[in-house]
């Protein structure tokens, strides 16, 4: 039996994350409970000597902002951006459209 073909899921918005620098003081808390695990920690200090985080894989973000809220210190925050129309179109074809009648 073939398979079903999969639609390809388009995505209309990305993620985008602030940290506020001065403000955090490193916890880990918004690393560990990222769902699509897009965090990490920096190699650079703050001006109190805390690694805080940085967005590592900028396309994997949803803009869900667990982040914000699990972060004790209000230091961090996403927002869900859209993107451009031409980005989010994908051409898709039905196999069926070339036949001849």
């Amino acid at each position: 039996m073939p398979e079903a073909p999969v639609a390809q899921k388009v995505r209309k918005f990305r993620g985008q994350v602030f940290v506020d620098w001065d403000r955090c003081k490193g916890c880990g808390f918004c690393i560990e409970f990222c769902p699509p695990k897009v965090l990490a920690f920096s190699d650079n200090f703050n001006d109190h000597g805390y690694h805080p985080p940085y967005l590592a894989k900028e396309d994997a973000c949803t803009g869900c902002d667990l982040c914000g809220l699990y972060c004790p210190d209000f230091a961090i925050f996403g927002v869900r951006v859209a993107m451009p129309i031409e980005s989010t179109i994908v051409n898709q074809q039905s196999p069926i459209s070339n036949r001849k009648s």
